[in-house]
């Protein structure tokens, strides 16, 4: 009998309409936790790297972890993993709300949708019975009226997982939403769901999860309860001013990138903070499932051009569609926000793409007429205006948008305007300044992602121990063991990573060992975790990544020319291949043999280093 975990991976074949359910082995929730470490490892043993992203050869997987619906604080967690179409990476998107403890009230750990259906379809799973339904009057929704259609044809308290006009015109932008407006954004995982023909998936669960020691894992999660509401970060600021209470203190200290990271402080951050937020659009706050936490902004512009309501935006948004754009009205910050959600993109690249539009344009690479009208900083209605264009894939232009800046700077002859790592945009931490944040960008699995390794935790706020962000000294081992391993151990176990501000592996592992009933330790995590990266390492080089790909931007390894912290650069260079050999990789950044044999991935890779 499993505990935590419910022992079942349901496996559909879109193709086909064969529907399967299979049992998890034990081995393997051991080994691989579930969540990010599960998924990965299902999809390098079933999926060839080297395949086109939106071919039918590509899956796409839902996970949970074993944390996942238990009632441990924040336990909401669940991932969307296949191989990205926007970086060729495998791709990982991690999302909140209640889609995930839905998945585990119905029973499933993993859900594996292969193949590609001849016409559009939604599934609906309903406990032990799934079906797949016809979808075509479901084409053209937002993703709110998705849910509610969707709904109303299965169950009022279903939980849906859909995509927009965008996944269905497989942007490479494209994000998955459940429930209405959380997004698993990043990395084009909408697009390979519009691949398949899949608009949507309801799921009805009316089962619990079981618990090896209830007695126990309740003491643990009062402890977590009892230090998450004592924390000043994740229940001081996060819940008075959601992720946007980063913004001032961001730019204050100058590493606030700005105008397609041109320069590092930005004029209008007051007007675009968190605090500006709660005083002009907040509504309310809105938490996931078992969250007190509750960072969620609810926002409301109630009339004029930008009017709207909706989720956000959170900081990333709040600085990709403002400081990058050089835009400080904080409504239209709101309204390309809104926009986002409705056709379903990631808001973080999608402002990072209008960001470098701007640039292209301003200094006279791209001209007006493959516009439309003119594209500057600092201009809130044109920035609106790119935005449906990059949504509608309205145009020539709109198409190039619509699959990021990568391909757009491409295009017109200027990669040097790309502001990401293997063709994901990077994330509103300057890597000038944070030199943690410049390694891990370099050398995250799947391109420039902060939350995969937010260093930023100890160069800021000091967790867990303060680390000035332009020391270097150290700073290999601080992403690597503490963010990047950590991260991948907390994404595998159901968690939400903001419950890290306050707790630590100790009090995870504590609730898991009860959940489950397995001899989850703080060792053992940080050994998974680090199993877990090299996993994902292995799948980006068989597909040919390389050292090579490990770099950044030309333009943050120059002086930024002005602010605070005028003269800092990205030294990325300077420790590269130090954070190799922590990781136990050779100089051309591949798992040794006996990285591998101490990892027990020996047979995942097979020989290396030829």
């Amino acid at each position: 009998m499993f505990y935590g975990y419910t022992g079942t991976i349901l496996r559909i074949n879109l193709t086909t309409g064969a529907i399967r359910r299979e049992p998890l082995e034990g081995a393997l929730a051991e080994t691989f936790v579930g969540g990010r470490g599960l998924t990965s490892y299902l999809l390098y043993r079933e999926v060839d790297p080297a395949i086109d992203p939106l071919s039918e050869g590509n899956k796409l997987m839902f996970g949970t972890g074993p944390l996942t619906a238990t009632g441990a604080v924040a336990a909401s967690r669940y991932v969307v993993v296949c191989k990205s179409p926007l970086t060729g990476t495998i791709a990982c998107s991690n999302s909140g709300g209640f889609f995930g403890p839905e998945m585990k009230f119905a029973g499933y750990d993993v859900i594996i949708f292969e193949g590609k259906s001849p016409k559009p379809v939604y599934v609906w799973i309903n406990d032990d019975r799934v079906e797949i339904r016809p979808a075509e009057k479901l084409l053209g929704m937002t993703p709110e009226e998705t849910d509610d259609a969707v709904r109303a044809a299965t169950n009022v308290m279903a939980k849906v997982a859909c995509i927009g006009a965008a996944g269905e015109k497989m942007s490479l932008l494209a994000a998955v939403l459940n429930d209405r407006q959380r997004l698993a954004a990043r990395s084009g995982v909408g697009a390979v769901m519009g691949s398949k023909n899949l608009k949507a998936v309801a799921v009805r669960g009316t089962g619990s999860v079981r618990l090896a020691d209830p007695e126990s894992f309740w003491f643990a999660a009062l402890d977590v309860l009892k230090k998450i509401v004592n924390d000043p970060v994740s229940f001081g600021s996060f819940r008075a001013y959601g992720t946007a209470n980063l913004v001032n203190l961001i730019n204050e200290m100058g590493a606030y990138p700005t105008r397609n990271f041109l320069e590092e402080v930005f004029e209008g951050a007051e007007a675009t903070s968190g605090e500006a937020i709660a005083e002009k659009i907040l509504v309310r706050n809105r938490a996931c499932f078992a969250c007190p936490i509750a960072c969620t902004r609810i926002s409301e512009v109630k009339e004029g051009p930008y009017k709207g309501r909706g989720e956000g935006p959170e900081y990333e948004t709040t600085w990709s569609f403002g400081a990058l754009c050089g835009v400080s009205n904080l409504e239209a910050i709101a309204k390309a926000n809104f926009l986002c959600r409705d056709y379903g993109i990631d808001s973080m690249s999608a402002g990072s793409t209008v960001a470098c539009a701007m640039e292209l344009f301003e200094k006279g690479y791209i001209p007006q007429s493959d516009i439309g009208f003119p594209l500057r900083f600092g201009d809130a209605d044109a920035m609106i205006r790119a935005t449906v264009m990059m949504g509608e894939r309205d145009g020539d232009f709109g198409a190039l948008m619509a699959d990021g800046s990568y391909r757009l700077a491409e295009h017109y002859g200027h990669l040097e305007m790309f502001m990401g790592v293997k063709k994901l945009e990077m994330a509103a931490y300057s890597p000038r300044v944070f030199q943690g944040m410049a390694l891990h960008y370099a050398t995250s699995n799947r391109g420039a992602c902060h939350v995969r390794g937010n260093t930023v935790a100890a160069e800021l706020y000091g967790i867990p121990k303060y680390v000035p962000p332009d020391v270097l000294e150290g700073k290999e081992e601080l992403v690597r063991r503490p963010f990047q391993n950590s991260t991948a151990f907390v994404d595998s176990s159901g968690i939400c990573l903001f419950t890290k501000f306050a707790i630590t592996h100790r009090e995870i592992v504590a609730m898991m060992a009860a959940a489950t009933g397995i001899d989850f330790t703080f060792d053992k995590s940080i050994a998974q975790g680090d199993r877990i990266w090299n996993l994902e390492r292995l799948f980006n080089l068989r597909p040919g990544f390389t050292a090579a790909d490990d770099t950044l931007p030309a333009r943050l390894m120059e002086p930024v020319s002005g602010g605070p912290r005028k003269g800092s650069r990205a030294q990325l260079h300077e420790h590269l291949q130090t954070y190799y050999q922590l990781r136990g990789w050779d100089e051309r950044g591949v798992p040794t043999k006996e990285k591998l044999s101490e990892l027990g991935l020996e047979d995942v890779w097979g020989v290396v280093g030829q």
